[in-house]
């Protein structure tokens, strides 16, 4: 993985050389499993993997926004985990909510945080050890360093890049991104207007990883940016539905190929979808 511009994936067998650490109560390490609800950790997963509600313990239910500094910390803390923390996220959807959990994360100023490349489905699918068995970590103070705004688009930011014509990398489907559906079949739907922000390119979340979930080398990442003219000059903005699909294009981008300049607009289709006035395009996308 050393072409990749940051150290922030590892594979599933160095997960399982540290499962021993990650099982300690000493907090040098913690696996954390985040999924959209908690059945999938609830019937299996990794021994000593935390399990994280990403609707519900990763967003103010309130607000529909992330959590905030005070409530991140409380949530780290209580399950052990620490600023200094060495933490590995994986999920399911080859990694959906765990790549929207590591820029929140980042977001909050946590320096040593990794996905688990190919998520769940890899660790399942390629038999390594699972459980049943919830972990119990001594609770311990956590102290956030963020927020590092840096890494967050909110909408004045995705206006700026309409009216200076910045890249916008649209990760939905190419349904969605036509405004032919609202949401992804089964999925509910939570815009009042279907369609894309003007001049953003649907280059599909997807696109970035194998079969199996892993993520492709980085240069097939950039040659795939490159042909929609993205090569990390200028902000790039990217966004999906309600902003965790557009993280594993973020990661890409940011993490992986080192394209400092790329935030995450977790607003995203919920937030731009539903405001009065503002553009959107219908269509698909140009060839």
């Amino acid at each position: 993985m050393t072409d990749y511009a940051k150290d922030v994936l590892v594979s599933a067998d160095w997960v399982e050389n540290h499962l021993d650490d990650f099982q300690s109560d000493d907090p040098s390490h913690r696996l954390v499993e985040v999924d959209v609800d908690t059945e999938l950790y609830e019937e299996s997963h990794a021994p000593g993997a935390i399990g994280f509600n990403w609707e519900t313990q990763l967003q103010d239910q309130t607000t529909r926004d992330i959590l905030s500094k005070e409530d991140f910390e409380d949530l780290l803390g209580s399950h052990g985990i620490t600023e200094d923390s060495t933490v590995v996220l994986y999920g399911d959807n080859a990694n959906w909510f765990a790549a929207y959990t590591y820029w929140q994360f980042k977001y909050y100023g946590h320096d040593d945080v990794r996905l688990l490349d190919g998520g769940r489905d890899y660790w399942v699918e390629n038999d390594y050890p699972l459980t049943d068995e919830v972990p119990e970590f001594s609770e311990v103070e956590y102290d956030a360093s963020g927020p590092r705004e840096s890494i967050r688009a909110y909408r004045e930011d995705v206006e700026n890049a309409i009216d200076r014509g910045l890249p916008l990398v649209d990760v939905r489907s190419p349904e969605e991104f036509s405004g032919e559906i609202l949401a992804p079949p089964g999925l509910q739907e939570t815009a009042q207007r279907g369609g894309h922000i003007p001049g953003a390119k649907n280059i599909s979340w997807a696109a970035v990883t194998n079969d199996d979930g892993t993520f492709k080398t980085a240069d097939e990442i950039r040659d795939l940016y490159a042909e929609e003219g993205i090569d990390g000059e200028g902000t790039t903005v990217a966004y999906c539905r309600i902003g965790e699909r557009s993280s594993v294009a973020w990661f890409a981008l940011h993490e992986l190929l080192g394209y400092d300049d790329t935030i995450n607009y977790d607003g995203s289709w919920t937030e731009w979808g539903n405001l009065v006035g503002a553009p959107i395009e219908k269509g698909e996308a140009d060839d």
